[in-house]
């Protein structure tokens, strides 16, 4: 029997292909595993950010897969083991059997990661997907939650507690709109990539801008202080201070080289509407960066 908490979640699904019902159980999934987290006292040592926060936090139309969260301070010796057992325990409770696999973190890496994972066939059947979806679906197929926390994050940034109802209700410590702007800001200015442009990254871009967020130049000015690949690759000094002007002008460079179809292609499996990219073109992004708000200091 499907917990009344999850009838109450699954409202907001479309269940009308197979791909569409494994978005929808990949973010409940995803959901109850915040929840976990939160029972576990996870948002009392990181904050939630990154693309699925958008989605889950701020109603971004597109789907986003992994989980991602920054340390409040840096900690080398930060493991996720501890909150393994409330994680499972927290999905078992609404009907979900799960295991996870916590990755080795070498020296060089600042990055803990694990994975969460499940039957598709069961979890598909646990939210009530209609038989014939279900019957297209291999019987081994595994769903995968991947949660990555950064043990070495840029600083700066500012947070929010955000309360949540569902499945019952619990908050989270987020990343303030301006703070996860600049984290996607960085991801567009230094990302390495040449031959497979991430669309995702720009279609957020464009929600951004369109909602008017502001973006946070302080923590931008960190993450870019920390790391940038494509800046250090092309020998492209960091402002020392982050403006309007000089932050477009870091943008019309990897707009030049933007690949637009490659980036729609990155795209368009996470979005439900086709028309939102049509416009796509270098053009159309020199446009909209022409909107770009900061945040006065």
């Amino acid at each position: 029997m499907t917990h009344p908490a999850l009838i109450k979640m699954l409202e907001k699904y479309d269940f009308s292909d197979s791909n569409a019902s494994f978005d929808a159980l990949r973010e409940i999934l995803q959901e109850i595993v915040l929840l976990g987290l939160y029972d576990a006292g996870f948002f009392k040592h990181a904050a939630f950010y990154g693309g699925t926060a958008l989605r889950i936090l701020h109603n971004l139309p597109r789907f986003s897969e992994d989980l991602d969260f920054s340390l409040l301070e840096t900690n080398s010796e930060f493991n996720l083991k501890p909150y393994e057992e409330t994680i499972i325990s927290t999905l078992k409770a609404f009907g979900f059997d799960v295991s996870i696999e916590i990755k080795e973190k070498n020296n060089s890496s600042a990055i803990a990661s694990a994975f969460v994972k499940g039957n598709t066939i069961e979890h598909l059947i646990n939210i009530n997907a209609p038989k014939d979806i279900t019957n297209k679906i291999h019987k081994d197929q595994a769903v995968k939650i991947k949660l990555e926390v950064d043990t070495n994050p840029p600083l700066d940034f500012e947070t929010e507690n955000v309360i949540r109802l569902t499945p019952r209700p619990f908050s989270i410590n987020a990343f303030t709109l301006p703070s996860l702007y600049a984290g996607k800001m960085h991801a567009i200015l230094c990302r390495a990539w040449s031959s497979r442009p991430k669309g995702r990254d720009w279609y957020d871009l464009v929600w951004y801008i369109a909602n008017d967020v502001e973006l946070d130049t302080k923590h931008l000015k960190e993450r870019l202080s920390q790391s940038c690949k494509y800046l250090e690759a092309n020998e492209i000094n960091i402002p020392d201070e982050l403006t309007k002007q000089n932050i477009k002008e870091l943008l019309l460079q990897r707009i030049q080289s933007l690949d637009v179809a490659k980036a729609k292609n990155d795209v368009q499996p996470f979005i439900k509407d086709m028309r939102e990219i049509e416009l796509w073109s270098k053009e159309f992004f020199m446009a909209v960066v022409e909107n770009i708000k900061i945040k006065e200091k």
